[in-house]
């Protein structure tokens, strides 16, 4: 086995496209070059909730300066489909009305003014319906999604009976808009025959693909999708991003002609998904020492108009609806409701947060009718070595919770900060401050299995320059510098010499979605097995003119690759330079291009029997916050936030602390300022930057500390890595927990109506409740 590089020097010092960024080179879609005779794409989205269009007129739009095209459903050579699982979402809608902002007609111009001037044009009338938009509106039709989920291990409601306490409650999380900075947008360039190559801002190439071979009717060897980077995604181009590439090639094979279309920051926000908000009620049985005993839990989603990715992110709620704890007997239903919103989708964390709000609203419960401090409650019921089942039967391996809380809380000095929270209190009738803390065990790995798998293809050239292609996507998240880091040590190549080239389905097929926190994870195994192949033939090559150099006998095992040369490792001054290594392997007429290939191992669940192991490992974390909340505002002030985070061996320390705090920051918009508001007839009325209060500078916490926990290598995973992307989202749900801490401390012992976000206007009417009647 031939040594690998350790050299730091070798690998990356920051994004591989930092520089590009602050210096405003960077390309995106809508930086491109536009091809000759480029047209723009408009849609007409529906203004109505429900109903069916009785009649419409298109003839003043069609004549408009500039339009060359208008084309609806009739237009579709293919099918009339876009559902990535299930087949409810039609491309363009034949009259029958779903949600507000379902697409009717395709509009093609010269410019982009154009485009948008013709949609004004257009005469529409439509026989109303009525509609649903609220998960209580969906119960009370019995309009889900398929029939109920559920998990179950022992008996809770017969060990309901043996506790000392049994209470109930409810919890609504909301949704969230994705806000990336780049909008949905795709430019589709029609070649001969009926190819199409499509530039995307997609998480899934390979699933753009299959839906654009899908609505032009042609084989998913026609049509080549190719991201260089997005501008941001959180999930929401992981599905939706589908939708523009369809449209954008429908009017592109319609005219013969280029088409861009870039939906504008307001089109985006009002037909786009959100994260799904969930309402929650559950029963809880516990003991006087703070251990729960029994729990049953009831999740209902808000799905919207289709089922999109609904259901996983279901089933990632309920996997998670345990938090970090070990509850005997525990039983969790899932339902998805169907509504005429816009279909909820992927965001990050997938359905994760909104399991584990509930879990934390639980112990919170406990922590108040036991009197027990509520970090100590949280350890009492941590899973240990004894107790390390989940409820779906996986066991909870190589778990560093308790040692982390016991860092963490030293490292934040939490007894000391309790006690002057507590006397703050006492002396600040409108301001009060509180901590929270919050544990994180995040499952890693595609909950459907078969998505667990990824190709690569690294070409060494004459000159020991490297290109690698794989089938992830960058999207800011730092996924290419990670891979370029892995190639450079498994070569041990400086990684100014190698370069990551952008998703390709012509060159990687059949990719999965780079989501679920598995962008490194598969592709950077898939990677290592293409490295590892070349490396072994040019090990081969070395031993060669090594043995033949010094009449000894070299063998692969004697071998490393550092310091850009091979060197035998016991004597350094036999060495080859890597170039000219490369140089003879190709005078030799070995290849120096090789493709690979990883599936993750032993993943499996089966959803009838509720049970199975459905990911690879846990990814675990710790966060401590203390928030000062203003009473008579609603002002959440942020003092200090701790943050401890699991991530093995990482792959590139800078980068996993920014997603780190990334992530914090983002979970602390939707645990305390973004909310989504509808009026009675499903309109959207947030969905500028003005009125949606996504997170700023000012929300950032004033001390903030990130660490990564020295948990050491995490087997069977590459280079000992851990997932990053998705797990510290979960963490900014300790700051929504401080500020429930410090309103309770209004009137201790009192129960509220807590929910998520815990916005201004929400807080003050708490605090106002709560003053009224202490």
């Amino acid at each position: 086995m031939t040594k690998l590089c350790t050299d730091n020097f070798m690998m990356p010092t920051h994004h591989d496209s930092a520089l590009h960024h602050v210096t405003g080179q960077t390309v995106f879609i809508d930086d491109m070059p536009e091809p000759a005779g480029m047209l723009h794409g408009a849609v007409y989205f529906s203004q109505w909730a429900a109903g069916r269009v009785k009649a419409f007129d298109t003839s003043k739009a069609l004549k408009a300066s500039g339009v060359a095209a208008i084309i609806d459903h009739n237009a579709i050579p293919g099918e009339n489909q876009m559902g990535p699982v299930v087949a409810d979402e039609p491309c363009l809608s034949d009259g029958t009305l779903l949600f507000r902002g379902q697409p009717l007609w395709l509009v093609a111009a010269e410019t982009f003014e154009q485009s948008r001037q013709a949609l004004q044009l257009f005469e529409v009338d439509v026989e109303e319906a009525p509609a649903l938009f609220s998960i209580p509106q969906a119960v009370a039709a019995e309009s889900f999604f398929g029939p109920a989920r559920v998990i179950k291990r022992g008996h809770p409601d017969l060990e309901f009976d043996n506790c000392h306490h049994v209470v109930y409650g409810e919890l609504f999380t909301g949704g969230q808009e994705h806000w990336y900075l780049e909008t949905q947008t795709a430019l589709c360039v029609p070649g001969e025959g009926k190819a199409m190559t499509v530039y995307a801002s997609s998480q899934n190439p390979s699933e753009t693909q299959a839906i654009v071979a899908e609505v032009l009717g042609v084989s998913l060897n026609k049509v080549n999708v190719i991201v260089k980077r997005m501008g941001g995604a959180f999930g929401g181009k992981e599905t939706q991003a589908n939708h523009v590439a369809a449209w954008a090639a429908l009017l592109a094979n319609h005219t013969g002609r280029p088409v861009k279309i870039r939906l504008t920051r307001d089109e985006d926000q009002l037909v786009t998904g959100k994260r799904h908000p969930f309402r929650s009620n559950w029963q809880a049985g516990f003991n006087n020492d703070g251990r729960v005993q029994a729990l049953k839990i009831n999740l209902f989603s808000n799905g919207g108009s289709s089922t999109d990715l609904s259901w996983a992110i279901m089933e990632r709620a309920m996997f998670h609806a345990d938090g970090a704890y070990y509850i005997p007997h525990f039983e969790v239903t899932g339902r998805v409701c169907k509504t005429n919103l816009p279909s909820n989708t992927a965001f990050r964390g997938f359905g994760g947060p909104q399991g584990m709000a509930v879990a934390e609203q639980v112990l919170s419960r406990v922590a108040l009718i036991t009197g027990l401090d509520t970090v100590e409650v949280r350890r009492r019921n941590f899973y240990s070595n004894e107790l390390n089942t989940t409820h779906y039967g996986q066991p909870v391996e190589r778990n560093p919770l308790e040692q982390m809380t016991n860092k963490l809380l030293l490292d934040a000095d939490y007894t000391n900060r309790r006690i002057e929270a507590t006397q703050y209190n006492l002396t600040h009738p409108n301001t009060r401050r509180g901590l929270g803390f919050m544990p994180v065990k995040f499952g890693i790995s595609f909950t459907t299995s078969h998505l667990n798998q990824a190709g690569a293809l690294v070409n060494i050239f004459k000159d020991g320059t490297v290109t690698v292609h794989h089938g992830g996507t960058e999207m800011g998240q730092g996924l290419n510098t990670k891979i370029a880091a892995v190639v450079a040590s498994e070569l041990g190549i400086p990684v100014r010499r190698i370069e990551v080239e952008p998703a390709n389905t012509a060159v990687i097929p059949n990719t999965s979605a780079t989501a679920a926190s598995s962008g490194s994870d598969l592709n950077g195994m898939a990677v290592k097995d293409a490295v590892s192949k070349l490396r072994g033939r040019l090990a081969s090559v070395a031993c060669r003119l090594l043995s033949h150099s010094t009449r000894m006998i070299v063998s692969p095992s004697d071998l490393m690759f550092d310091n850009d040369s091979v060197t035998v490792e016991q004597r350094p001054e036999m060495q080859l330079p890597f170039t000219e290594l490369v140089k003879e392997a190709y005078l030799s007429q070995i290849s120096l291009s090789a493709t690979g290939y990883y599936r993750t191992p032993g993943i499996w669940y089966d959803k009838d029997q509720g049970r199975g192991k459905p990911f690879h490992y846990f990814a675990f974390g710790t966060a401590l916050a203390e928030v000062e909340v203003n009473l008579l505002t609603g002002d959440v002030k942020t003092l200090r936030a701790d943050l401890l985070h699991d991530v093995g061996d990482s792959l590139h320390a800078a980068i996993d602390l920014g997603q780190i705090k990334g992530a914090f920051v983002q979970g602390l918009g939707w645990c305390l300022t973004e909310e989504l508001r509808y009026d009675h007839r499903g309109n959207l009325l947030n969905f500028t930057p003005g009125t949606y209060k996504i997170p700023t500078i000012d929300d950032i916490p004033l001390v903030f500390n990130a660490t990564l926990n020295p948990s050491g290598s995490n087997p069977g995973t590459i280079h000992g890595s851990k997932a990053v992307g998705e797990p510290p989202f979960m963490l900014a749900l300790s700051v929504w927990l401080a500020v429930q801490d410090a309103l309770r401390s209004i009137d201790p012992g009192k129960e509220f109506a807590f929910e998520l976000p815990a916005t201004h206007e929400k807080i003050v009417k708490w605090a106002k409740t709560l003053r009224e009647n202490s």
